[in-house]
Order: structure tokens, then C-alpha cells, then sequence
């Protein structure tokens, strides 16, 4: 084996399928044709509670070309399922509008299209409860939230600490439903062999869609293969398998041939999931100089009356800022809504920008620099835990982000800075995400060639995972890149954790190291020899199980700086610099890849993405590109990402922190904060949209 070849990990290298996307080679989920293929296309309720009295499909199994139209009066049966949103088609009752009550199978994606459009359903129609408020008489304290945290924390008296303490603020933020919206809709291609089934499905863990489907056709899961080399996109949208997965498997099943099912991108909006809307109330007490003396953080979120989703707030809030009485809690209210779901940073993209609004406030009030007061409030240990942080380099972050960004000298009166039309302010946030190792499996295998194979059922969601695995593969065994292929995406590969959570690279890259470690203490005791193929696997279970308690977090820093039209109220982004603490950076292209769209995220979050709620209907109006705005070329005009060298050795074998989240986690709190600088306005409202500037 090569024993001097060049350190990969850390260095640039292009993306390995890179030339396979721009030519077109590279085969996303809805590109699978297989022979004798149907196309599957569902039918929406069009009721937001109620019931099925009937569904006529006489004219559809008339019209040319159908091959089968399914409701719940003939749909196979499916076993109990944890998560009620997966039971399709095995019930009359309407959960919410748009929910699948019916589904048709035609020879075209047109004839099928046509045909669903001639299902005629008539409901029981109920009233329907859509409308998140503060006072809902149904909130509930849920018994956790996401994945695992308690519901509520508290310590000290917070009460008497905000009652003593010389300055106080309290003020309530909200945020409002967000969908995902990733470039590749959301499709599956589903053929069934027997009592074997292939899923090739546009997912980002295709191990937990093999398991859930299994479990739902009451098959062994290793009678169900998903397929998902390539996926465009998910931002935790394709995190767990939705309703369109099962539904695709269940007509399948029906008819007896593949069955293609492609989400639009209007259907998007009710059945694949959204970021909840929240309602927060921060309170914050500090003495004279600025140090916290009390934090309050709580939380009014909605989720569905079929399944329980709590996003986690006000979690983050629970370990960013040292003070003696801290309170944080999250209620529910279940609604006549769809299913809520993870979308990026779910918890710390809202939380954080309740908390880090409201700590721009109180910089103002205590009359301090807002990068001062959050370095005088800096922890030396995890405030809620106890434990000590693995490395915790927020204030690095301020400081080295202050610095590129020009911060010194930065006068805080709002709304006195112009540039012809424009006000312009800036603003600063702090960031955090969590780092998480999940136990993974993998393979590792010398070719008689000289090359090597690796194999990891991991998802490339578009982060350049295939790329980074790639490079710590080719640094564990000690030789160059392009003798490694790593092979992912399939749930016939060793088992690993799904793409989310940031801990991807974490939790594959472990497995990795291990299984080429392995491998080569094989070869070693052969001498050398790969002679007909040798194989090394490994399992981190148990590593990742016994590690160390610590607290485990990435940081980061965003800086913005905003021009608002002083007559029209027009808000653009002229600036945005974010600065990282991360860990070992795997790959700075990548790496910076991740960041920026964080921080556009971010950005288009600030400033333009709402999901409005019709009451009357129980539906979101604006479903789809021409009224759900999302940040474009315009809008980001400059956006620059840079990390400070961390050298945490408590997180895993390359060092790194998960980076496909924490960009987007401070950048809205930083906009409207920079907002706030220019025109002396407090937005606390998602997004800052010209009508809230103007008067």
C-alpha cells in the first residue's frame, strides 16, 4: 500500500460526481423508467375536516388509457402505523385539505391527470380549527420535543430575578409556516417482484425508508431495496418517508406494474411537511453592566391531529447564555392542519431568532455594544447541563466576524446612516447547532487492482458527501483519491443514519475510518496482498454509545448590512459575512458551499418566506414559486463565509462539526436587527415585508 500520499482531508478537492450532474448522467429519482411503467397521480381533499361519504369513479375507469382508481373503499390493507399520516387510504376520515383520499393509475402521466381530475368525492364536512394563536384553549404541554429534549427546563427563580433586575426586556416574536421547497420535488418509482419491492425514491435516508415501507407491507425489510444515489435537494423535507412514498407502493402493489408518482410542486405544500409557525415570548433580566441575570423563553407551536410534532424552540436558548434564573418551555396546539416536519435547523432557526432579536434589544437597553453584551454573558460551562463544552468558540467567532466585517467604530443610533434612498444599518447575531454522531455501518474493500471500494448506505443531498467520504476514505488508507470509489444511496449498502441533523459526515465518516482501518490491518497481516479482493467492515455502535458526556455544539457569528428604501420601505440585503467555529473543515469548497446557502436561507427567511394560511378553506394560498418567494440572484448580492481553525478532539476521527445548518440558524435574527439600525423600526414579525417599514 502507499505510505506517502497527500492529507485529503482539509484540502479542496472538486466534487467527484460533479461531471455527472452537468452532463445529465446522473439519474434523480423521478428519471427511472422501468419496463410496462404506469403513472400514478393522487386526489387531494378538498375539505379540511370531515369525512367521506362517497367517491364515484365510474367515469375515470371509463376514460382511455386508466388502469386502476383507488380510495379507501378498495385500497390494500396496511398494517398499524406509529405515524398516522402513513396510513393512506385506510380510513374516510379528512385530516386536513389536501390530504390523499384517492389515487389514479393511467397508462400516461396525462391520462392519469386527467382521469383524477374526474374523481368526484362528496363529503361530511366538520368545522375546522387552522389558526395558531398564544391563548388557544387546546395548547398542551407535549411530553417531549424534537428528537428527545424535555419539554420544558428551569432553574433559579426567574421570576424573582426578573423582578429585581434593573433592566428587563420582554417582547414577543413570531415566525410563520416555512416550506422547504428543494429544487427536486419529491417522487417515487415503485416495482414490486414478488414479495420483493424496489423503491427508487428522492430521500434523504434510504435505510429508514426501507424500514418504514417494510413495516407498513408487513414485509421483512430486506425484501424492500430503496434506491436514492442522487437526491436534489431536502432541507429535512425528505428526512422521513411522506404519504406520496406509500401511496406509490400501494398502487404498485394493486395493479401489478411499476408505478411512477411525482409530487408537484403545489402538492409540496400539503403533503411532504413545513416548518411550524411559532409564537415566542422572550423575557430577559440583566443588571447594570449588561450580565443576565434571568432568561424566559416560551414557545406556541401547532402540529396536526393525526400525528405529534414538536419542534424544539426553545433549546437552544437552554446553553447560549450563562444568567442564574432561566425558565424554557414549548406548548401545542393539534389543528386541522397538515403535519409539520423538520426544515433546516428546525428549533434553532426560530428559537434563535427570537433570542437573538431580543438580545439586540437588550444591548440597546443596557446601552452596549451588541457584540459586547453577548461576550459578557459567555458561559464557562454548559448553563442547563452542567457539562463542559467539547470547544466552544463563539466569542472567536464575534470577534474575528466583527473584525472583517468593519464593526469597530459602529455608532448604535438607529436611522441616521444614508446612501441616496437608502437607510442603511447593520446588525449581528450569534449561531449554534448541536453536534450529533448517529452509529453507522460500513464497508471497506481492496480490489485486485490496486483500488479501492467503500460502501455506505449514506445520502448525498447535494452537500458533497460522496466527495468528502471520498477523502477521508482515501486519508484512512493511506493512498490517493481517485483509487477510492465510494459507493452510497442505496439501502442494499451497509446501514447508516439518514442526511440531517448536520451529523452526516460525522456519523458516516466514523464508520469509514474504522472499516478502512480495518482493512488495513487485514492487508497488513497479508502482506500487502489484495489478491482476489479483500474486505474489512465496521459498526460504530458501540463507540459512539460509550463516548464521552460533553457539550457537543458548532458556533458561528452572522453580520449583515441592510439598505431599506426610506419611501417605499424595500429591504435589501447589501451585505452578510459569517464567521464559523466548526471544527476541522473537511473540504473548504464544500464547506463554503454550505455556509452561503445557509446564510441565503437565512436571508430569504428574513425577508420574504410566508405561508399563508386561508382560514375559511384550512389550505395555504400561496402554493407554489409565483406567490411563495424565496431569495433569488438579486437578493444576494454579498454573501461571504469564513471559520476559524478548531481543534476539538471529542467529536469523532476527522475532527469536524456538522456545517449544513448553522448558516441559516442567526442570519434572519442579523437582518432584522441590522433593520431595526436602519430605520429604528422593530420588526419581531416574520418577514420584514415593506407594508411593517412604511409609515
Amino acid at each position: 500500500m502507499t505510505t506517502t500520499t497527500p492529507s485529503y482531508v482539509g484540502s479542496a478537492l472538486d466534487r467527484v460526481e460533479g461531471l455527472d450532474k452537468v452532463t445529465g448522467r446522473a439519474r434523480y429519482a423521478a428519471e427511472h423508467s422501468p419496463r410496462d411503467l404506469a403513472y400514478a397521480v393522487p386526489v387531494q381533499a378538498t375539505v379540511a375536516r370531515g369525512e367521506i361519504r362517497s367517491v364515484d369513479v365510474d367515469a375515470v375507469l371509463k376514460y382511455p388509457g386508466v388502469i386502476a382508481a383507488i380510495w379507501y373503499g378498495n385500497a390494500p390493507r396496511l398494517a398499524p402505523a406509529d405515524d398516522a399520516e402513513l396510513a393512506v387510504l385506510q380510513s374516510r376520515r379528512v385530516a386536513y385539505r389536501g390530504q390523499y383520499v384517492a389515487v389514479v393509475v393511467a397508462e400516461t402521466l396525462q391520462g392519469a391527470r386527467e382521469a383524477a381530475g374526474l374523481v368526484r368525492v362528496e363529503y361530511a364536512v366538520e368545522p375546522h380549527d387552522v389558526e395558531l394563536r398564544a391563548d388557544h384553549p387546546g395548547l398542551y404541554r407535549p411530553d417531549h420535543v424534537n428528537p428527545a429534549f424535555p419539554t420544558d427546563t428551569e432553574q433559579g427563580d426567574p421570576d424573582a430575578a426578573l423582578a429585581a433586575a434593573p433592566i428587563v426586556l420582554e417582547a414577543t416574536y413570531s415566525t410563520p409556516a416555512e416550506h422547504n421547497n428543494p429544487m427536486e420535488p419529491h417522487a417515487t418509482v415503485a416495482v414490486w417482484d414478488g414479495d420483493g419491492l424496489t423503491l427508487h425514491d428522492s430521500t434523504q435516508g434510504a435505510p429508514a425508508v426501507r424500514d418504514t415501507v417494510a413495516s407498513l407491507f408487513g414485509m421483512p425489510p430486506a425484501n424492500v431495496r430503496v434506491i436514492s444515489p442522487h437526491v436534489g435537494g431536502g432541507f429535512g423535507s425528505k428526512g422521513a418517508p411522506h404519504p406520496h412514498v406509500i401511496l406509490a407502493a400501494l398502487a404498485a402493489k394493486q395493479t401489478g406494474r411499476p408505478v411512477k408518482l411525482t409530487v408537484t410542486r403545489q402538492q409540496m405544500f400539503a403533503v411532504t411537511g413545513y416548518r411550524t409557525p411559532t409564537i415566542q415570548r422572550v423575557r430577559l433580566g440583566a443588571d447594570t453592566d449588561g450580565r443576565l441575570t434571568a432568561i424566559v423563553h416560551e414557545a406556541f407551536e401547532q402540529s396536526s391531529t393525526i400525528r405529534e410534532f414538536a419542534e424544539q424552540t426553545t433549546v437552544p436558548t437552554r446553553m447560549m447564555y450563562a444568567a442564574p434564573g432561566r425558565r424554557t418551555s414549548h406548548r401545542l396546539v393539534r389543528l386541522d392542519v397538515p403535519t409539520p416536519a423538520w426544515m433546516r435547523a428546525p428549533g434553532e432557526t426560530p428559537g434563535m431568532f427570537a433570542l437573538e432579536s431580543a438580545m439586540d434589544e437588550l444591548a440597546i437597553a443596557c446601552g452596549l455594544d451588541p457584540v459586547e453584551l453577548r461576550i459578557r454573558n459567555e458561559p464557562e460551562i454548559d448553563p442547563e447541563s452542567g457539562l463542559p463544552f467539547s470547544s466552544r468558540n463563539l466569542v472567536a467567532c464575534l470577534r474575528e466576524g466583527a473584525r472583517r466585517f468593519g464593526w469597530a467604530g459602529r455608532d448604535p443610533a438607529p436611522r441616521i446612516r444614508r446612501r441616496g434612498r437608502l437607510l442603511v444599518g447593520t446588525g449581528v447575531a450569534a449561531s449554534t447547532y448541536p453536534v450529533y454522531r448517529s452509529p453507522s455501518r460500513a464497508s471497506a474493500r481492496a480490489e485486485p487492482d490496486g483500488r479501492f471500494t467503500v460502501r455506505i448506505a449514506a445520502t448525498d443531498i447535494g452537500t458533497g458527501a460522496r466527495t468528502v467520504l471520498t477523502q477521508i476514505a482515501a486519508d484512512a488508507l493511506r493512498t490517493s483519491a481517485d483509487r477510492v470509489r465510494v459507493e452510497i444511496g442505496d439501502s442494499a449498502l451497509p446501514t447508516a443514519s439518514l442526511a440531517g441533523g448536520s451529523m452526516g459526515t460525522a456519523s458516516w465518516g466514523t464508520a469509514v475510518v474504522r472499516a478502512c482501518e480495518a482493512l488495513r490491518e487485514e492487508l497488513d497481516r497479508r502482506g500487502g496482498d489484495p489478491a482476489g479482493g479483500v474486505e474489512a467492515d465496521a459498526d460504530t455502535t458501540e463507540e459512539i454509545n460509550g463516548q464521552r458526556r460533553l457539550a457537543r455544539h458548532a458556533f458561528g457569528a452572522q453580520f449583515a448590512e441592510v439598505g431599506v428604501d426610506a419611501d417605499t420601505g424595500e429591504t435589501r440585503v447589501l451585505r452578510l459575512l459569517g464567521v464559523f467555529a466548526a471544527g476541522r473543515i473537511v473540504n473548504p469548497k464544500t464547506a463554503r458551499s454550505q455556509f452561503v446557502g445557509g446564510m441565503t436561507m437565512g436571508l430569504s427567511m428574513a425577508l420574504l418566506e410566508e405561508s399563508v394560511m386561508d382560514r375559511e378553506f384550512g389550505d395555504y394560498l400561496n402554493h407554489d414559486f409565483a406567490q411563495y418567494h424565496i431569495a433569488a440572484c438579486a437578493d444576494v448580492r454579498d454573501v461571504e463565509a469564513f471559520w476559524i481553525e478548531e481543534d476539538d478532539p471529542h467529536l469523532n476521527p476527522m475532527g469536524s462539526k456538522g456545517i449544513g445548518e448553522i448558516g441559516i440558524v442567526g442570519t434572519a435574527a442579523a437582518v432584522a436587527n441590522a433593520v431595526h439600525h436602519a430605520t429604528g423600526v422593530r420588526i419581531r414579525d416574520l418577514p420584514i415585508r415593506l407594508d411593517k417599514l412604511v409609515g
